[in-house]
């Protein structure tokens, strides 16, 4: 609707609709300069009292954020723009994950596992559309508390499916009225997970699982992980642990970990290396994760667990075996652990420990031993430090002659920046930045999620944000360093650290530091269910997106399919790209706040069909 301003000045002009709207143009940028210039200027008086600048800084972001959304408006204005939002997709997409589609799949001529495995050239074009939570979805509680208990009208999981999932899923988690609640002491098939954790600690010979980090494990790839309460433990022991997990339609172990604010992601071992580089895990954990290790030639699957394994790093298998003689870690045992010890032995790896069902074995720190093997051993890659992106699994090992070869017992920091060839001064600008950039963040934040989550009946007034932000996405990650200080403002929250396929190559350095990363082509569906990230955080990754050729359409698409509802998406980029942006936020149902001309955060509401009408 035109305002009546608009109209008076259009009468007393009589000029053109273009004309009268590109001379409104040339008026918003002119005001847009009157009112920054004075506002940049450097000339503040320094005898002025120093309880006067918080509100010289919350008048100048105040006007700042008008000035620039006056702008867009009228930007918009001129170019005659309109926005249409996108539909809300059917229920059936409400769980859907693109890129795993078995009927697809076999369609395509694939066989055995790779039906099950991830391929999104296969995707088929769909209906551009807003998939909705379920109707009886509700915001998750507050962490830690929402760590063990979940609502189960958020997750693709019934009734029958959980009575029928046998006594040892019964035994971890307790089905009540509309919640699934986690029993932290149970699980596995041991007394509990405290006791999994100190055995596992004993036979590398720590006293405690507190010690872990003394032994140089900082980061674990959980494989099969469950439903994460050995995950939710190391989260406790200020560990770093990833679950992977294949795809499931219903049921999710990936979909429920990330559900209880637990890192997590769908990872298929079968035909495809996992999206990290060398070198990257201190431990690869697998409790009856259901894979049989030796049912490829050449030990493939468990070549790609040493690929991904540090020097001195440990591989834990729990699996069931029938009656053993003797109790020494030499004994052999009729069960998938006797064949995983043979083939231990031609990768360089040592049994160092064994109790009941588990086993423990160390990956050799002396890159050497590999010259010393038989001639007929499985040979040596010549990949050196490539990161693959789903490349097929190869019967060689890898990793032995990168600069990263450090074990896990010897690293320093100061070593790792010199390997990963940056400068201290360099790294340390970067840590910089984003501490400040954190805090302006949160203070942006705070207020926005104050206004949206008023006290609850019966809670003590919380700090904010409400422990609301579990995790955070950083889509273009690259050193870490707002993974860097989330830690150092001390704030309990996870990041997934993602380094685009064709940017700068920091996933290694992410890595090393202890943090959760992943490559990833956002030209592609992200390999995870709907709503299981609480904040996206996208710093010049739409000015990275377009660059490559790729539809913006699709990727707000599919960063509103992965954000929860009441999520935050903080994006940050060129004038021209944060002006498309907004355009797009709205197109996706998304509430936009324009901040400056290069920054804005935006806020999804929960999306439900229209009740039907009655006839």
């Amino acid at each position: 609707m035109t305002s009546p301003w608009y109209k008076s000045v259009s009468s007393m002009f009589g000029l053109r609709p273009r004309i009268k709207a590109l001379l409104f143009f040339i008026l918003g940028v002119l005001t847009l300069v009157t009112i920054l210039a004075p506002l940049s200027s450097t000339s503040y008086d320094a005898s002025t009292s120093s309880t006067l600048v918080p509100n010289i800084y919350s008048n100048y972001r105040r006007i700042k954020e008008q000035a620039a959304v006056d702008y867009l408006d009228l930007r918009s204005l001129s170019l005659g723009t309109t926005l249409k939002e996108f539909p809300l997709c059917a229920k059936e997409r409400e769980s859907y994950v693109p890129c795993y589609n078995s009927t697809e799949n076999l369609l395509a001529g694939l066989q055995e596992g790779d039906v099950l495995d991830r391929h999104c050239e296969f995707q088929r074009e769909k209906e551009r559309c807003v998939v909705r939570p379920p109707r009886d979805y509700k915001i998750p509680l507050r962490w830690p508390l929402g760590r063990d208990i979940i609502w189960n009208g958020n997750v693709k999981i019934t009734k029958d499916q959980f009575l029928s999932s046998g006594t040892v899923t019964t035994r971890l988690m307790l089905l009540e009225e509309n919640q699934i609640a986690f029993h932290s002491e149970d699980g596995l098939i041991f007394d509990g997970v405290k006791d999994y954790a100190r055995q596992i600690a004993e036979m590398i010979g720590l006293g405690s699982d507190t010690e872990f980090a003394q032994a140089g494990v900082r980061t674990v790839l959980d494989i099969g992980c469950g439903f994460g309460s050995f995950g939710a433990h190391l989260v406790s022991l200020n560990l770093m642990p990833i679950c992977i997990a294949e795809y499931e339609a219903t049921g999710s172990q990936v979909q429920l970990a990330l559900e209880r604010g637990l890192p997590a992601m769908i990872g298929n071992f079968f035909s495809k290396q996992l999206p990290y580089p060398a070198l990257s895990f201190d431990m690869v954990h697998c409790a009856q994760c259901g894979i049989t290790w030796d049912i490829k030639a050449d030990a493939m699957l468990l070549l790609e667990v040493d690929r991904v394994l540090k020097p001195g790093g440990y591989f834990v298998l729990t699996s069931p075996t029938n009656k053993a003689q003797g109790n020494s870690p030499d004994t052999k045992k009729t069960s998938i652990s006797t064949r995983v010890n043979e083939l231990s032995k031609r990768i360089c790896w040592s049994l160092i420990g064994q109790q009941d069902e588990t086993f423990l074995w160390q990956k050799t720190t002396d890159s050497n031993c590999y010259s010393s093997r038989s001639q007929d051993s499985i040979p040596l890659c010549k990949d050196g430090d490539s990161v693959p992106y789903y490349h097929p699994l190869v019967p060689c090992i890898s990793g032995t002659t990168s600069k990263r070869w450090i074990p896990i017992q010897n690293r320093t920091t100061s070593a790792e920046l010199e390997i990963h060839g940056l400068k201290p001064e360099e790294f340390l600008e970067d840590t910089q930045t984003w501490r400040t950039s954190l805090k302006n963040y949160w203070s942006l934040l705070t207020p926005l999620i104050f206004s949206d989550h008023p006290k609850r009946p019966g809670d003590e007034d919380p700090l904010p944000p409400f422990n609301m932000i579990r995790n955070v996405m950083d889509m273009n990650a690259r050193f870490g360093n707002l993974n860097s200080a989330l830690l150092d403002h001390g704030k309990s929250a996870w990041v997934m650290n993602v380094v685009p396929v064709n940017a700068r190559n920091t996933l290694p350095l992410i890595l090393d530091r202890g943090f959760a990363g992943v490559l990833h082509d956002w030209c592609e569906p992200f390999p995870t269910y709907p709503r299981t990230y609480d904040m996206l955080h996208a710093n010049e990754l739409l000015t990275h997106v377009s660059s490559e050729r790729c539809s913006l359409m699709d990727l707000f698409l599919e960063m509103d399919r992965i954000l929860r509802p009441e999520g935050w998406v903080v994006i940050s980029d060129k004038v021209g790209v944060i002006e498309m942006a907004r355009a797009l936020a709205t197109r996706v149902r998304w509430e936009a706040r324009v901040i400056d001309l290069q920054d804005v955060i935006c806020s999804k509401p929960i999306q439900t069909m229209p009740p039907a009408i009655a006839l």
